[in-house]
């Protein structure tokens, strides 16, 4: 038992030290730094950045969803059980019979997504209401046409970062405390070690790409070391929740509760990666071959890395 303690507490700062290493070199290596950037360069950071989106699609598709879509389907069928053999008395196999085939998990994983497509509707409404429609609307269309096709294409609103930048590390934090508490529950050494491998190998590469984010996007310095601090200490505080309640008998909604907050933060994940990261990475109609490569080498990074977990 002392063993398995020291492993998970061995754990617990490989995740904080790989977080946090990860997440500030593309923040305070000048090398990183796209407003510094000029000519090759510049190109090659344009390409990273391409990459580092691949890698968020690889990492939502491959990752987030396919994990909460596994744990709500789970969760739900075993509420299901618990709550028909509890109250009617029945057997296992006929509260099993009864449980209804829908794609539950794929309904919570929506709601998040349109769950952010309504807050920032209603951000975007209360803070360009008063600038008046047409300057809104030109703003939002990058000054395309709405009924024809131009040769610039659409670059989301400016306004939209900060946002969308709010909303993707609060579903990687959510997404990071689960990470961590799965490492906390495991019963034995090698099961931790295997999983906190996993968990090392896709988390550094993607706070590398979120720090290769906010950098792109004006992020100062100090707001974005406190970004990736909160960020990085997510994954110790789920896996001391693991700690602390691997002893103990869990909540019969406690599974499930977690497991569609998991779906809810996906949904949000999804939503920043196609409106937000893809589509400014891909805007620029520079190399598109070289760019849509490396969206494809980031996201086969992230699918050999699913083989291990």
């Amino acid at each position: 038992m002392e063993v398995l303690l020291g492993v998970k507490i061995g754990c617990l700062l490989a995740l904080l030290v790989l977080t946090l290493g990860c997440g500030l070199t593309p923040i305070y290596v000048k090398w990183f730094q796209m407003d510094a950037a000029t000519g090759h360069h510049h190109r090659v950071l344009s390409l990273l950045g391409c990459t580092s989106a691949g890698v968020f699609l690889g990492a939502g598709l491959m990752h987030m969803t396919a994990e909460a879509l596994e744990g709500i389907e789970s969760e739900i069928q075993k509420f299901v059980v618990q709550n028909s053999t509890g109250s009617k008395g029945n057997s296992s196999r006929d509260a099993a019979s009864s449980y209804v085939e829908y794609p539950y998990g794929e309904l919570v994983i929506s709601l998040g997504f349109f769950f952010v497509f309504l807050l920032e509707s209603l951000a975007l409404q209360c803070c360009h209401g008063a600038a008046g429609g047409s300057t809104v609307q030109e703003e939002e269309w990058g000054g395309t046409h709405a009924f024809g096709f131009h040769k610039h294409p659409a670059v989301p609103s400016p306004s939209r970062g900060p946002l969308r930048a709010l909303v993707l590390l609060l579903s990687l934090s959510f997404h990071s405390v689960f990470e961590g508490l799965a490492v906390g529950l495991q019963a034995t050494v090698a099961a931790t070690i295997q999983l906190c491998v996993a968990v090392l190998a896709h988390k550094g590469l993607v706070v590398f790409s979120v720090g290769l984010r906010l950098g792109k996007i004006g992020t100062g310095p100090r707001w974005a070391t406190f970004c990736i601090l909160s960020l990085a200490l997510m994954s110790p505080v789920g896996l001391a929740l693991g700690l602390t309640v691997a002893g103990g008998a869990s909540g019969q909604t406690q599974g499930l509760a977690q497991a569609v907050l998991e779906g809810i933060a996906t949904g949000t994940f999804l939503y920043v990666t196609f409106l937000e990261i893809l589509p400014r990475e891909l805007a620029c109609p520079e190399a598109p071959l070289a760019k849509y490569s490396c969206v494809a080498a980031g996201f086969a990074f992230m699918a050999l890395i699913a083989l291990w977990a």
